[in-house]
């Protein structure tokens, strides 16, 4: 069994963070929903991100932390989107096992962090036309985890959708992505504490 700290998106905790959740306890992880808005959610990102910035990153990243503080280190950091960046930034404060990210991935200067944590292992889940996708920063993402002595492993996923594995958005949903993802993920996961 492991530990696993998951962040939301912008959209904060909605029906597919909640099903994550669901699916890393069926696998039999225990898992600890970190949610930065305090029951807040949105249907829409443009709304999901004016109050992300609106509430601003540090404070976002000291929420952050404060929702991890009762985890023994080890833990693995996973999150979607924003939440991706906020687990980043809390396995360069705390020692975690591993990092998930699932549609996001930002480079340490856009978190104010000098170096990435040594021999972390991260695998990154992106769909190949998201919207909000930049693959410099996911290139640089998997530099600076390699260059630290970290494994990375970096998947596509066909599409256009940002959450594609949310049920709730159905235009940006897809199932066989999403089945994929997880299988991946999980299997991350279990060979970490395996």
């Amino acid at each position: 069994m492991t530990t696993i700290a998951l962040f939301h998106s912008a959209l904060g905790v909605r029906a597919g963070i909640s099903e994550a959740a669901d699916r890393l306890r069926a696998a039999g992880h225990q898992v600890s929903v970190v949610d930065q808005y305090d029951g807040l959610v949105f249907d829409d990102y443009e709304k999901g991100i004016a109050y992300t910035e609106q509430v601003g990153f540090p404070a976002l990243m000291q929420a952050a932390l404060d929702g991890v503080s009762d985890l023994p280190d080890g833990f693995v950091a996973a999150g979607f989107s924003n939440g991706a960046g906020m687990a980043e930034y809390v396995a360069t404060r705390r020692r975690c096992a591993g990092l998930l990210l699932l549609s996001g991935a930002l480079p340490l200067e856009l978190l104010g962090v000098a170096d990435w944590p040594t021999d972390l292992p991260v695998q990154i889940h992106y769909s190949l036309d998201d919207p909000f996708r930049r693959q410099e920063w996911i290139d640089a993402v998997a530099a600076d985890a390699t260059r630290r002595g970290g494994r990375v492993e970096t998947f596509d996923y066909a599409g256009t959708g940002h959450l594609f594995t949310d049920p709730s958005l159905p235009t940006e949903y897809d199932p066989g992505a999403t089945e994929l993802l997880w299988q991946r993920a999980l299997t991350f996961v279990h060979d970490l504490t395996g």
